[in-house]
């Protein structure tokens, strides 16, 4: 399928089929699109409350990633993708999402549907390797879409940290493929976090690329795995806490530049 240039997705099952993920790899390794029909997150938003008082499916455990190869990287980054598809999913139902204008709620609508996306793809990929859905505080995520700043403050909070994530995890990435799509994400995040940095500036424009996160080379932040665990779990949204047991190659860690922190 190296010679296919875009894959149309129509439903939420179609994304567990083995021959979806080998076209949905072969299309994105040739630069292609990926066309996902409404009905995809018509099915995934169905499955993100599941009445028991928790977003995200599942029940509570402890999860413990091993870093010491691929799989236990793309895990790792399908726990933060799970974060943020449940997290914005809860907040376009929140007072925090009814008091934007129309245009930032657009935005809004459309990261929810991109994590999502990257959610279901991580699932997708990782088949039966991937960790169960991880249980999220409900109390705590409330707390943090009941107001428009508060909504807007702890977006560019999991925004940033998501592109720092990326960038301190993607040395460890043995597979070429594997780092591409790595890349084709955070880069995406990291318009996420322009964009919502850009709602909270307001006209002033000078947040979208400010110096909290980036450096005088041009380069942006980066935060090793326990780094990035540790910040996830000080919010105190995670109900099913994640570890790290394994960590990733020792010889290859580098120092953290400073971790996101929205004023």
């Amino acid at each position: 399928m190296s010679d296919q240039k875009e894959l149309v997705i129509s439903s939420g099952d179609q994304l567990l089929q083995a021959t979806t993920r080998r076209k949905f790899l072969g299309v994105m390794g040739v630069g292609g699109a990926i066309v996902f029909l409404p009905s995809v997150f018509a099915a995934c938003n169905n499955d993100d409350n599941n009445g028991t008082g928790v977003v995200g499916g599942g029940t509570a455990a402890q999860f413990t990633l091993n870093l010491s190869d691929d799989t236990g990287i793309l895990n790792y980054a399908y726990v933060l993708e799970q974060l943020e598809a449940a997290y914005y999913t809860a907040a376009l139902g929140s007072p925090g999402f009814a008091a934007l204008s129309a245009n930032d709620q657009e935005v809004l609508n459309d990261l929810q549907k991109h994590e999502v996306i990257h959610r279901e793809f991580f699932k997708m990929v990782l088949g039966s390797k991937a960790i169960p859905a991880i249980v999220f505080n409900t109390t705590t995520v409330g707390a943090l879409t009941a107001t428009k700043d508060v909504l807007l403050k702890t977006s560019q909070l999991l925004e940033d940290t998501g592109v720092s994530a990326y960038n301190g995890a993607g040395k460890y990435l043995t597979s070429s493929a594997n780092l591409l799509l790595a890349g084709k994400i955070v880069s995406v995040e990291a318009r996420h976090a322009a964009a919502i940095r850009d709602i909270r500036d307001g006209a002033n424009g000078r947040l979208f690329a400010g110096d909290d996160v980036i450096n005088p080379q041009g380069l942006d932040v980066k935060a090793e795995p326990s780094t990035v665990i540790a910040a996830v779990g000080g919010l105190n949204v995670l109900v099913s806490p994640v570890s790290i047991g394994t960590g990733p190659n020792a010889a290859i860690k580098s120092a953290d530049t400073p971790a996101p922190s929205p004023s």
